[in-house]
């Protein structure tokens, strides 16, 4: 499925317009035919949009594939945010996941994600 309205829609819910234009051009700068577009209709209008998982587990998944992966930082952070601020997860829900993944990330992942974390929600409650 491929929805760039439904994608636009969530983007407009979930991100700031600053955070959503900063990886928009970083994608687009260079590189011809406008990727975002893609990322907007196919991941956020599509993959977002399926039947099967609340947005809670979505986010869960991916902020687990992004600290397992490393040097994703910006995009971790941003998805720790949409966790926190659109799935209902709370500051500790976040922290367990993070430390639940240490046996298998390792130990500096797992740091590098809740630096991430503090980047994202600082001193929220």
């Amino acid at each position: 499925m491929y929805n760039i309205d439904k994608g636009q829609e969530f983007e407009k819910a979930t991100s700031t317009p600053e955070g959503t234009a900063t990886w928009k051009n970083q994608l687009d700068k260079f590189a011809a035919g406008n990727p975002s577009e893609w990322v907007t209709g196919a991941v956020f209008g599509g993959t977002y949009e399926r039947e099967g998982l609340e947005l809670r587990d979505r986010q869960m998944l991916t902020m687990s594939a992004l600290a397992a992966m490393g040097g994703v930082e910006p995009q971790l952070t941003g998805h720790i945010a949409t966790a926190y601020k659109h799935a209902g997860m709370s500051k500790e829900e976040i922290a367990e996941c993070f430390v639940h993944l240490m046996p298998y990330i390792g130990v500096p992942k797992t740091l590098a994600a809740m630096r991430c974390m503090e980047a994202a929600l600082g001193d929220l409650d």
